[in-house]
């Protein structure tokens, strides 16, 4: 691994954030950390290079050392699963991670133009038609859903791009068309982080204001937090007797820090009677699974009465289904884009020789977008795998 994963522990910051700065996705952002493997452009490489001691300088560790090539430790903090591996010298390089460095991709009106198309197959989701429902989606819907109506603690764990937004906007969706008596409050805090000397940590006041501003917005809030809680439990009851239920969802989970978690336990034992009148969803990248680890004294509690749901890559065999069912949304064909060589390819290009899968709507939709780009360029009517190796 690179000697930048045990800068990044030590300094205590989660690989999203250097991903995010360096504008990458976290596969890459991982890959380069364990595996040292680089993009094969050699531009792509200097800029990412160059971005990375961007990023580190206001730590005062933007040094060239960052990069070289050190013996995995067992223990690692940012990530969920410790994998102990071999570092990659740049001879082994391979170009199967390239795509991992995509980033957002726009279908240029040449490409529109060259495939009749009026708009982008791959667009922001319009209506809840456009969204395209594979298993994993299907569980993790129904268990948002199922958490909304009847109660619970749900963690929903997803990469970057997985569609944790797009099930999230779903299921306010379904509550607003089922007209279902449904309260979603969603605590925002700008630019979360674990730490306040890193951002703005979502504290427990956070959350309580939250839900008061929710259910009783002219009451002004009470100073003392005995007095707050209080007036958080008869808002709630209140509430509940209307006929309502109260569903927390935290997004950005991941950035939670450790006292607040452990404060949600309170939120989640308020009852009247049997019925508890608040249910929480966390919706996170992996590195929640860290947080929520049962290894972790801590929030032991709070991991005791939580449901994990995992958005995980589509299974390589619906990629076709995927890449019709958008392509159909717009109008279009599947074949008339794309043969079955193209599909298969995209499928190898997306899933690395140690099977990391990156099948997820949004790499996908990047990957398609910047091949449709490059055919229309060379004025290829159909792309094949020769297309898609082209994609950089």
């Amino acid at each position: 691994m690179l000697a930048l994963k045990e800068t990044l522990n030590e300094l205590g910051i989660l690989q999203t954030k250097l991903a995010i700065y360096c504008d990458v996705s976290n596969a890459a952002i991982a890959q380069l950390l364990n595996h040292n493997l680089w993009p094969k452009s050699a531009n792509l490489a200097t800029q990412l290079r160059q971005k990375i001691l961007e990023f580190l300088q206001p730590y005062d560790a933007a040094n060239e050392s960052v990069f070289d090539v050190v013996e995995t430790k067992a223990v690692v903090r940012l990530q969920s699963v410790p994998q102990p591996i071999t570092p990659t010298s740049n001879k082994t390089k391979s170009e199967e991670d390239d795509h991992m460095l995509l980033r957002r991709q726009s279908l240029t009106p040449e490409a529109k133009r060259h495939f009749s198309l009026v708009r982008n197959p791959f667009d922001d989701l319009a209506s809840v038609e456009d969204m395209w429902v594979s298993p994993d989606i299907r569980y993790v819907r129904e268990c948002m859903l199922t958490t909304a109506k009847h109660g619970g603690f749900l963690a929903v764990v997803g990469e970057s791009g997985s569609g944790k937004t797009t099930v999230l906007t779903d299921l306010e969706q379904r509550i607003h068309s089922d007209k279902l008596p449904i309260i979603v409050i969603k605590p925002y805090v700008l630019a979360a982080e674990e730490t306040d000397h890193k951002g703005t940590m979502l504290k427990s006041a956070h959350v309580a204001e939250s839900i008061l501003r929710n259910l009783a917005p002219n009451s002004p809030v009470r100073i003392s937090p005995e007095a707050r809680f209080k007036q958080l439990h008869n808002a709630l009851i209140s509430s509940h007797q209307a006929g309502y239920s109260h569903c927390l969802v935290i997004e950005e989970a991941h950035s939670m820090p450790i006292t607040s978690l452990k404060h949600l336990k309170r939120i989640l034992e308020l009852q009247i009677g049997f019925t508890k009148l608040v249910s929480v969803i966390l919706i996170g990248q992996p590195e929640l699974m860290i947080k929520l680890s049962e290894r972790n004294a801590e929030v032991r509690e709070v991991v005791q009465r939580c449901e994990v749901a995992h958005l995980r890559p589509m299974a390589p065999q619906l990629l076709e289904e995927f890449l019709a069912y958008r392509f159909k949304r717009v109008g279009k064909n599947l074949n008339e884009v794309i043969d079955q060589s193209g599909i298969t390819q995209i499928t190898k290009r997306l899933i690395s020789k140690s099977k990391e899968s990156q099948l997820y709507p949004l790499a996908v939709g990047n990957f398609m977008l910047a091949a449709m780009n490059i055919a229309a360029s060379i004025g290829v009517p159909v792309i094949d795998a020769a297309v898609i190796d082209e994609v950089a």
